[in-house]
Parts: C-alpha cells; structure tokens; sequence
C-alpha cells in the first residue's frame, strides 16, 4: 500500500486556508436564503445549512481518519466524497422541487456573483509555490480560479446594465469557467496516476486536511452551478 507523501506546508497557509473556505459556504447559504424568501418553499434554507454542516463532518472524520491516505486511482477522496456528492446534486438535488424553485426565482446576476468565492483558487498558487502541488497543474488551475471570479463581477454588470454583448459575454464566461473546474478536476487525476507509476510528485496535500475540503466540495458545487446558469440562461 503506498501512502500519501507528506508535503511540509507552513502553517500560516493552512490557517488562512481554514479562515478563508467557510466563504463558499455562505455565500450559497446566502443566496439560498434570499430566494426563498421569494418562493413559498422555506425549509430548504435548514436543509442546505444542515447538509453543509454535516458534510464538513463527513470530510474532517474520515480525513482524520486516513480514509484518503491511500494513494489509488482514482484518488480515495473521490472515491468517498466527490462522487456522491456530485450524484446527490446531478442525480437526485437536480431534480427536486426545490431545485426548479430556486432556479425559478433567483436572477441570472446572483447564480454568477456566487463564482466569487472561486478566489480561493489563490491556493493552489501558494501550495506550488511552497513545493506542494506540481507547478504547472496548480497555477493553470488556480489562476482559472481566480480569473472566473474576478471576471464574474464585470459580467454581473454587464446584464445590470443591459449591455448588448450582457448575453454572449454570459455564455462564454460561463464555458469557461466550467472548462476551468474540469481540467482541474482530470488533470488532478491524470497526475495522480503518474505518480502512481513514475512516482513523481502528485497532489496528494488535496487529500489532506484542510485543503481535502477542496476536491470534496469544489469541483461538484462549481459544475452544479455553471449548469444552473447555462439553465436559467436558456429559460431566459
């Protein structure tokens, strides 16, 4: 059984990384509030907190635990957390009541600003800086991040302002960005098996608390919203 190299990671990155990952959450707990203050559905505000609440849980337990301690293909934190969460939200969430409800009442503007909380992507560049994540991979990654979430608050202002290109600058943003999450995503995975057979450094401080939170809940949530947007932008 190989085991997870063990990336030295100074501590003031993972403080600020444990300071900065509740954002996301809110954000969407926000958001979900504020539309269903709109609609008749009230409970799915306790719902989506509760769920956070206890997913965190899941992810800090079975991290501790060393439950993604294995390095296997496709890496063990997917295997446990990624994956159902990804068929809990395309599977089942995707077609709830609820679901149609928020999608329903929420402007294509607030779907967007949520991408905000993609400057977190500003880690991977910290970890390959440090020499915890392969160089190319990490910043390829993080800088899709952090240019989806910077360039989410012009195209913001573009719909509010009813520009001509509001639309099209919509749909290419949103194409982007989904294409952003998935090249994290497989590549995160096309290293591991490299590294699996060449033994060449993988990303394996991914699946290691704190940072496992990001494949656990990142690449599902973010790919679950671009598609709510390019939905609400063909309903529109």
């Amino acid at each position: 059984m190989n085991e997870l190299a063990q990336y030295i990671v100074p501590q003031w990155i993972s403080i600020s990384f444990l300071i900065a990952i509740p954002l996301p959450f809110i954000l969407i707990t926000l958001f979900v509030r504020n539309v269903a203050e709109k609609s008749t559905d009230k409970s799915v505000l306790k719902i989506v907190v509760a769920f956070f609440i206890l997913y965190l849980a899941y992810i800090t337990i079975a991290c501790f635990n060393g439950w993604f301690n294995e390095v296997f293909f496709p890496p063990k934190v997917l295997l446990y957390t990624t994956f159902p969460y990804g068929f809990l939200l395309f599977v089942l969430v995707l077609k709830t009541k609820s679901f149609k409800n928020i999608l329903e009442n929420a402007s294509l503007e607030s779907l967007i600003k949520l991408h905000v909380f993609r400057v977190i992507g500003v880690f991977f560049i910290l970890l390959a800086v440090h020499d915890a994540l392969p160089k190319p991979f990490a910043f390829i990654a993080g800088m899709g991040d952090v240019l989806t979430a910077i360039s989410s608050i012009f195209v913001v202002k573009a719909i509010q302002h009813k520009k001509t290109y509001a639309r099209k600058l919509a749909y290419c943003w949103n194409a982007f960005g989904a294409l952003d999450i998935l090249f994290t995503a497989i590549a995160a995975n096309v290293i591991t098996k490299i590294s699996i057979n060449t033994g060449s450094m993988g990303v394996d401080t991914l699946a290691v608390f704190p940072f496992c939170i990001i494949p656990a809940f990142a690449p599902p949530t973010i790919l679950f919203l671009h598609w709510a947007i390019f939905q609400k932008m063909k309903k529109n």
